[in-house]
């Protein structure tokens, strides 16, 4: 029987602990401290003002939770030790990207040297989930059979309302400006490890990429792991709604995995009417419709739905009361909608630059909640 564990990967700002204004260069001696501290478990990212940490594999979901709020405090403590805050959402709300420098690393220099501003633009974070699915043929068929949930959980991780010191009018900026690079956005409609081999192969013979880690859909096999990973989400600003979101995921891998004819007939409408979807989450996140099979489907009752179908799985998994947080998500709004809320009252009676400033600094605090 499989275990279906999952890994959970969060990317954070590092940030100046006074003015919460992102740092350019990560100072000399946090890494290494920050590895040390968690046994390996952190790293840094492509570009100097961003960190990820890595939890470790995990079946029980409230172990996850513990452990992911233990690597936020501790990569905090260590930042705090060099002067720095740590902040998690999808984008910095006052972030000048084109102050930003890359981090050393021959991987990070191939990719600078193939996309040129666009990785320097790169200045965002997400949310990655692991869920081990041991078969190869597995994962890209769940992985397509999957489609249809990407928009409900892009809308549910919404943490990117503000770009360079603007609201962007999205609720999840991120993946706007994420899906400039090549092969990001929605996979193909590919339904065995052999077609996708195929693909990848003909990539990498073209000399466009070493394998296929250079592929950055919104979910993808992993390389490294016997997983599907998924890419898609900002990264929550709450611990729990990180926790949420994953119990989700896992679920519906279960769900899929256990029903292989759920989703089987997706079709080329089925990929553009979730390609629409996903503008839709990432431009109302909670709030919108979605296109559906009898017309709109807001997201509160696409979500029950999804709840009420996947509670079997949640439930033998362990994980239903973090999955039901969802609902919670829904109701009362994503870290986006607490963002913008935050601007909106502080602009009433302060100047914008302030109102920004407010935003940062409940981003800082609510971060280590």
């Amino acid at each position: 029987m499989a275990d279906y564990k999952i890994g959970i990967e969060e990317e954070y700002f590092l940030v100046d602990a006074a003015t919460k204004s992102v740092t350019r260069a990560m100072p000399e001696g946090f890494l290494e401290a920050a590895k040390k501290a968690t046994g390996g478990q952190v790293m840094g990212e492509f570009l100097q003002s961003q960190v990820e940490v890595v939890s470790l594999p995990h079946t029980d979901i409230k172990m996850a939770r513990e452990e992911l709020r233990h690597l936020r405090q501790t990569v905090a403590k260590i930042a705090a030790d060099h002067g720095l805050a740590i902040l998690a959402a999808g984008t910095h709300p006052t972030a000048d990207w084109g102050r930003s420098r890359q981090s050393e690393g021959d991987r990070y220099d191939a990719v600078m040297d193939d996309l040129q501003m666009i990785g320097q633009r790169n200045m965002l974070c997400g949310l990655h989930v692991h869920v081990e699915l041991p078969d190869p043929d597995e994962r890209v068929d769940v992985m397509t059979r999957m489609l249809p949930y990407l928009p409900l959980i892009i809308a549910l991780a919404t943490s990117s309302p503000f770009w360079r010191s603007r609201s962007t009018g999205l609720k999840g900026y991120r993946l706007a400006a994420y899906d400039e690079l090549p092969r990001t956005g929605v996979p193909e409609l590919f339904h065995t490890k052999e077609e996708f081999d195929a693909y990848v192969d003909a990539l990498v013979k073209a000399g466009v990429m070493e394998d296929s880690s250079y592929i950055w859909w919104s979910m993808r096999p992993s390389l490294k792991h016997p997983t599907l990973e998924l890419r898609a989400p900002d990264v929550p600003t709450l611990v729990d709604d990180s926790i949420a979101i994953a119990a989700l995921w896992r679920s519906l891998a279960r769900r899929l995995t256990r029903n292989p004819q759920l989703n089987a007939g997706l079709n080329a409408v089925s990929r553009a009417i979730v390609v629409e979807n996903k503008w839709r989450a990432q431009r109302y996140g909670v709030h919108g419709t979605f296109v559906g099979d009898g017309g709109a489907v807001t997201v509160a009752d696409l979500i029950d739905q999804v709840i009420e179908e996947t509670a079997e799985d949640a439930d033998a998994l362990n994980c239903l009361s973090e999955m039901r947080r969802c609902r919670t998500i829904v109701g009362g709004g994503t870290s986006a909608d607490a963002q913008i809320a935050v601007y909106e009252s502080h602009g009433k009676k302060e100047d914008h630059f302030q109102a920004l400033q407010a935003v940062k600094d409940w981003l800082a605090v609510a971060t280590l909640q």
